[in-house]
């Protein structure tokens, strides 16, 4: 199941919730849980274990590239795009992996 994050008045909440759900599954304490992204090409047809997978997400000044999974700069007049499917998969003790972009979220209104 994809979730539509846009959708949630409270998004945080459901985020916690997920990680919470993973803690108490593997009897962990919350705050040694952080979340890995995985971009997805496609709709998940099988069912995550842990975690949950988001869309309505969008960028601002870049574009999502399906063909190689990477960021790009944005099209000439192009602001906002929608970015692909993302999995966040709980993980305790979360390192940023090296060659990865670490990428600001922000809730607008």
């Amino acid at each position: 199941k994809v979730f539509w994050i846009s959708g949630f008045f409270f998004p945080q909440a459901f985020l916690t919730g997920a990680l919470q759900n993973y803690a108490r599954k593997h009897v962990i304490a919350i705050d040694t849980i952080g979340y890995a992204f995985e971009a997805l090409s496609k709709v998940p047809d099988k069912k995550y274990e842990d975690g949950c997978c988001v869309r309505g997400l969008f960028l601002e000044g870049a574009r999502w590239n399906m063909g190689d999974m990477s960021l790009e700069e944005s099209k000439p007049k192009e602001l906002h795009t929608e970015m692909t499917i993302i999995y966040m998969k709980p993980e305790q003790n979360h390192k940023l992996r090296e060659g990865l972009y670490e990428c600001p979220t922000y809730k607008t209104l």
